[in-house]
């Protein structure tokens, strides 16, 4: 019974920021960050009112598992946006702008991660909370404002792909490194799974057209949402049993839907459904969130964001141009990467695995304490970039011309 009650409290508190942001006209993913934030127990959880504790909600297993939901659902999404022929057209560009996107950011990060922390594994947990944007928190975004359609939706989804792909990889070793993996055989395998079963995904995609196409040939709305929701969630679970990311699973299997003839009919079907588990995705970060571990590490975080926005900036920008874009849609690239989110809270997990082994007890609790206020700075900070990024587009293109 209390477990839906907090349920309860966290819908009604999610449609209460919606109702703020649409009066305000601003982006509703900060909205669900702070209320959920707002109602964590490291918050709501500490003060009551004439005796009674004020409600709030944990992260639950429901909570977690519907913000895995939301991740899904958004990535699926996104692949429903790149038909295979479309990422083939675009492979060159995507290795481009996604390898100076890793070059600069990794960079950057890994030298952070040695400033701030001075240990090399730390470091290189840092460097994948930097380099990583939110795919999630991105697509959420280009499809409210309206960017999905536009030119530089191209190098966005693109290099979210690459980056997708990467930490896939990357995630398989960190792990492995944090728990004190210094058997050699049993990384390697464990990389190997993961690379295996994201080309087994890309077979399928090429070689799968017409089962999918059969999949949802029925007249049933019903049946279509449920066969959908069960193949998509089901090849994202197996994924993440692998040790593979379940967004780049979901990402896949909606590239694979985008070559049938549903692609309307499933963002018509599936479009609220997205949405609501988005919404618990934004507010479970908020959960997450401890403002009193943030507050200890507020300057690491703004040491951080002072360096990392530019460079996300700056190698969004380039990869606008290796896509032939003009300087102000380069700059929209750009601002639309500064985002972080779901992957670098779920690499902070894995530093608080290594605690006491790999990584020092305080190392570990610091590194997991500045990925997530990185990530609300991030999330906030890159939403609004997004939605104001026409002053920016227009200095940029006054300096730079318009070719």
């Amino acid at each position: 019974m209390a477990d839906l009650l907090e349920v309860g409290v966290m819908f009604a508190a999610i449609a209460v920021a919606g109702v703020l942001s649409t009066r305000l006209d601003k982006s509703v993913i900060p909205f669900y960050i702070v209320v959920g934030m707002m109602l964590s127990p490291s918050v709501a959880g500490q003060f009551s009112l004439g005796g009674y504790p004020l409600p709030s909600v944990e992260s639950t297993e429901f909570v977690e598992i519907g913000a895995e939901l939301g991740i899904v659902f958004l990535l699926f999404f996104l692949g429903l946006e790149f038909n295979p022929s479309r990422l083939v057209e675009s492979r060159d560009r995507i290795v481009r702008a996604g390898t100076i996107d890793f070059v600069v950011n990794f960079a950057a990060g890994l030298l952070l991660g040695f400033v701030l922390f001075g240990d090399p594994l730390a470091a290189l947990l840092v460097a994948g909370i930097v380099y990583i944007s939110s795919s999630a928190i991105i697509t959420k975004s280009l499809i409210d404002l309206g960017w999905i359609a536009n030119e530089e939706a191209d190098p966005l989804l693109g290099t979210l792909v690459f980056e997708d792909l990467v930490i896939a990889v990357y995630l398989t070793v960190a792990a492995a490194l944090v728990a004190g993996g210094d058997n050699i055989t049993e990384t390697a395998t464990s990389v190997g799974i993961a690379v295996g079963f994201i080309l087994v995904l890309v077979l399928v995609v090429y070689l799968g057209t017409a089962w999918f196409e059969r999949s949802l040939a029925t007249t049933s709305r019903e049946f279509t949402v449920l066969r959908a929701i069960g193949i998509t969630v089901l090849v994202a679970g197996a994924a993440l049993a692998l040790g593979v990311s379940e967004a780049v699973a979901a990402f896949f299997v909606g590239m694979a839907f985008a070559s049938t003839s549903h692609v309307q009919e499933l963002e018509e079907l599936l479009e609220p459904i997205r949405d609501t588990f988005a919404a618990v995705f934004f507010f479970w970060i908020g959960v997450e969130t401890d403002p009193v571990l943030v507050a200890g590490v507020a300057g690491l975080v703004a040491v951080a964001a002072v360096v990392s926005v530019p460079t996300k900036a700056i190698s969004g920008y380039l990869g606008g141009r290796v896509y032939g874009l003009s300087p102000r849609r380069s700059t929209r690239v750009g601002l639309g990467m500064v985002t972080r989110g779901e992957f670098s809270l779920i690499i902070a997990a894995v530093a608080l695995t290594g605690a006491g082994t790999s990584l020092t007890a305080a190392t570990a609790e610091s590194v997991y304490a500045f990925a997530v206020g990185y990530v609300l700075v991030m999330s906030i900070l890159g939403t609004l970039l997004m939605q104001y990024a026409a002053p920016i587009e227009t200095a940029v293109e006054a300096r730079l011309g318009t070719e």
